[in-house]
Parts: structure tokens; sequence; C-alpha cells
């Protein structure tokens, strides 16, 4: 059955509409951007087997342009439309963070670094600079390392703090085989930046490391 034949309160478009996109599975809003399905599939269908191939709608993105391209159903126009929305995912949380109100709760920053780093095979280490209002000044990627970890240099990170005048940070960095437990050495080098920035006075507010489901958050955990 097409969707134009199911009932109006269940085709995902007027859902979306009436009850807003949350009410939506990823499935829905997935088969928002195919617009149509393959040959005896509906556009929902075919979103749900993508996902079911990759395992979540993350993963499934995280194939980037060229992996996009080789899944059956997905050509150029259709890929760049859904690379294009993640983006502007990204972007519009950057835009609500950076000079605007300030961070007052760890999930809206972790949620920046989730959409940021969870995309990468290798792993990367991320600063977002904060204001003495904990406003956002920049986020920028630091270091990036293999599949099993990244080098981070303290000094590089005093001097990109020094240029942005921040008076805090937070971290964070993906672990690409998604746990996002931290390591040994994740712990020591989170307590090698606090020492380091404490000489400059500036704060570190949280450490996120991004792996599957929601970021670990070392300042909900008592760890800072």
């Amino acid at each position: 059955m097409a969707i134009r034949d199911w009932p109006i309160g269940e085709r995902p478009r007027e859902k979306l509409l009436a009850r807003g996109a949350q009410a939506l599975s990823d499935a829905e809003v997935l088969a928002l951007f195919l617009g149509s399905g393959s040959a005896g599939e509906d556009a929902v269908s075919a979103a749900r087997g993508l996902i079911a191939r990759h395992g979540s709608l993350a993963a499934l993105l995280a194939l980037g342009s060229a992996g996009l391209q080789r899944e059956r159903g997905l050509g150029p126009a259709r890929c760049a439309l859904l690379l294009a929305a993640e983006e502007l995912g990204t972007r519009a949380l950057a835009a609500r963070l950076e000079r605007g109100p300030a961070i007052a709760d760890e999930r809206s920053a972790g949620q920046l670094f989730r959409q940021r780093l969870m995309r990468y095979p290798h792993e990367v280490f991320a600063c977002m600079f904060l204001d003495s209002r904990h406003r956002m000044i920049a986020f920028e990627e630091l270091f990036r390392g293999t599949i099993d970890g990244s080098e981070v240099h303290p000094r590089e990170v005093v001097r990109r703090c020094l240029s942005h005048n921040a008076a805090a940070v937070i971290f964070g960095h993906n672990h690409p085989s998604g746990v996002n437990e931290p390591s040994a050495a994740d712990r020591q080098i989170t307590r090698r930046l606090q020492d380091s920035l404490a000489l400059i006075d500036v704060r570190v507010l949280d450490h996120f490391i991004v792996g599957e489901g929601e970021p670990y958050s070392f300042a909900a955990r008592g760890m800072l």
C-alpha cells in the first residue's frame, strides 16, 4: 500500500505537521527525505531497511557521501539532501549556543559534540571555548588520531584558550568503538588539561565522550 493510501494521521508528513517532528520514528523522518521508495516498497519501508542494515540512523549518516551513494535507492540528489539536513541541524544547534544564552545544562553542549563527532571513523578531540558568562565563543576540532586514540597536547589547548580569551572550556572526543566509558588515558589527560588551564584561570566545565547513546559527561559523574 502506498503512503498516500494510509490513514491521514499515520502519514509521516501529516503526522509531523499535526504532532511535531518528535512524534516521528527515525524511519519516518528518513522517509520524508527519500520521498519515495523503490519498486514494491514505500518510502518508510525503504527507510527501515536502510537503518536496519547499518544498525541506526547515526551509523547510516556516518557513511558520508561516497558510502551513502552506494546504498540502493540513494542517488546523488538524495545523498546531498540527507547530508545537508544533518549539517543544518548541527549549525542550528551551534548557532543557538554561540554567544547566546549561557550554557545551563550539559545536555545541550553534549548534543553538539555528538552531532559534530559521531560521524568520524577515527578519534577526534574537540573543544568548546566559553566566555566568562559561559556563552560559546568558538568550537574547534583540535586533534585527530587513529581508530584507537588521539594525542592531546595541553600546550596547544592553552594557546587556543589565550587566542580566544576564553574563561572556561568544555572538551569532547569520540570513541569510534561506540563505547562511551572513559579510559584511564581519558581520565589522565582530563586531569592534565585541568592542571594546565588552572595556571591561566580557565575552568574545565565538562568533558564528553561520544559513542553509542547519550554522551558520557565527566561533570555529571562527579569527575571534575
